[in-house]
């Protein structure tokens, strides 16, 4: 009889690690707090118009694509693809009539590198060329393995290869060290953002996110990013798996030392091993109530470790198509981009913010009833352990009306508030909430350098067996291809430690 997993959470990593573990021949039940699959990889439908809740950007298509290939399945049939070209495009709050476009093609690109300034395009390609380097480094023996002991880190052939990477400095100085031009910076830095750090605080090594923008491009998925959540949940129950939706854990269940199921509506399951894809710091806050088992992680040291920054975000059902604005992707700086940053750790208020627009409809029509655009606006802003102020009405008022009044300066989008036929918001509050994203940190635990590779949580609990943890919150870190390489480590090490079953590490 095949052994059982209990998985908890139906988040991007949860169902990520089910199907591997279904494929692999244990029987997989996924626990779902919430009535869809995904978790914050989900989806806002108003009034005819489709939103994707969370994430947006496909970067790095081949590990979307690597769970359907594993199961023997076309990807193509689950979640069709398209390559962006441009990859998004760029405003600056004081030049908005100056847009400036974001191209993977490599002429399109050295052209736009040489229209901010030409004087560091040379720069530009010799920090490509620096930190592709570390991106290959980092992607055969960092991201794609687990750091279970000391040793696996502090050995000889990793401390070689740990010192490719870059670690010291941030990536804005790293950044610096190349390209002088504070807009082109800005293009190039913000990216970390992508996982929840400021340039300026982030180890140097991330500025490889933009890298892999620019050399391997940008893709949308049709129906938008939750095809890929429902493509999950669908390939999971074709191999049989069971998913239980609304179902809140409320305890992973230990005993001597070992996991032995969940408490869900007051009654236990029971199972031969446990995979938690709640979020890290709020399963072992509230879901380990056995204090051996929490190891280091007790809830002091929890509360002082460091979080990512949170988001706000608007969607706007609009009554017309925006044919002035004809790119997916559109980023908003405001040019004291370094302030906005600072004040976003520092849990202020923001006065001079930068976003991001996301208009999926120009790319998929079906999004927005016929003739019109779906706005969905994404706001950095302090996690709600950080900000100095509350989630009320008025500050949702108060960024709400900072965003159409930038937005009104660009063309297009002049007459904007006039537009919009139906609205609605995520707040920190509800990330905190809906998807219990401890203090409401989108991204998780911060990727500092002591947060990161051996020193972030890892897949397999410390002082705990049959335990297992996936998502943002552990190593390799957050984004979604990042969570979806956390669930093949999470996979493998529980296989490993059933099987015996070894997997090599040892990269190329």
């Amino acid at each position: 009889m095949s052994k059982k997993v209990i998985v908890v959470g139906a988040g991007v990593a949860g169902l990520a690690s089910a199907i591997r573990l279904q494929q692999a021949g244990y029987q997989v039940e996924i626990y779902e707090k919430g009535s869809t699959p995904g978790g914050k990889m989900n989806r806002i439908e108003l009034d005819g118009y489709t939103f994707d809740l969370g994430p947006s950007i496909v970067m790095m298509p081949e590990l979307y694509r690597e769970i359907f290939e594993l199961c023997g399945r076309n990807p193509d049939d689950y979640i069709p693809m398209k390559k962006l070209n441009p990859i998004y495009r760029a405003y600056f709050s004081d030049i908005p009539d100056t847009p400036f476009d974001i191209s993977s093609d490599l002429t399109e690109l050295t052209k736009m590198i040489e229209s901010i300034s030409e004087e560091d395009a040379e720069g530009f390609f010799l920090y490509l060329h620096d930190i592709y380097k570390s991106f290959v480094v980092a992607k055969h023996h960092i991201l794609q393995r687990p750091f279970r002991k000391k040793a696996d880190f502090y050995n000889l052939p990793m401390l070689k290869k740990a010192l490719k990477l870059k670690v010291y400095g941030t990536a804005d100085s790293f950044i610096g060290k190349y390209i002088k031009n504070e807009r082109l910076k800005q293009l190039i830095s913000f990216q970390t953002l992508y996982i929840g750090i400021s340039p300026i605080e982030s180890p140097s090594f991330y500025s490889m996110i933009p890298m892999i923008q620019f050399l391997y491009g940008v893709w949308f998925i049709k129906g938008g990013m939750y095809t890929m959540a429902l493509a999950m949940e669908r390939l999971f129950m074709e191999l049989g798996g069971t998913v239980h939706y609304s179902k809140d854990v409320q305890e992973i269940c230990i005993h001597n030392r070992k996991a032995t199921g969940i408490i869900v509506d007051g009654r236990k399951i029971t199972a031969d091993f446990v995979v938690c894809n709640a979020d890290f710091p709020y399963a072992m806050k509230h879901l380990i109530k056995d204090k051996a088992a929490k190891g280091k992680y007790t809830d002091r040291k929890i509360d002082s470790m460091k979080y990512t920054c949170s988001c706000f975000l608007l969607y706007l059902g609009m009554n017309r198509k925006y044919e002035e604005i004809d790119h997916v992707h559109n980023f908003i700086f405001n040019e004291k981009l370094n302030q906005n940053l600072e004040d976003i750790f520092d849990g202020k208020k923001l006065t001079n913010a930068s976003f991001y627009v996301y208009i999926a409809s120009k790319m998929d029509p079906s999004l927005a009833p016929e003739g019109k655009d779906g706005l969905y606006i994404l706001m950095p802003v302090s996690n709600v352990a950080t900000a100095n102020y509350q989630w009320d009405e008025e500050t949702i008022s108060y960024y709400r009306s900072y965003i159409l009044d930038e937005l009104k300066k660009i063309r297009g989008f002049e007459n904007i508030e006039n537009e919009i036929v139906t609205e609605t918001y995520t707040t920190p509050v509800d990330f905190e909430s809906k998807f219990n994203a401890y203090n409401g940190a989108t991204f998780g635990l911060q990727p500092t350098l002591a947060q990161s590779s051996h020193f972030r949580p890892q897949s397999k609990a410390t002082h705990c067996e049959n335990l297992y943890f996936t998502g943002s919150s552990t190593h390799p870190g957050a984004g979604v291809p990042i969570v979806l390489l956390s669930a093949r480590i999470t996979a493998q090490e529980l296989i490993q430690d059933d099987t015996g079953e070894m997997f090599d590490y040892s990269g190329r």
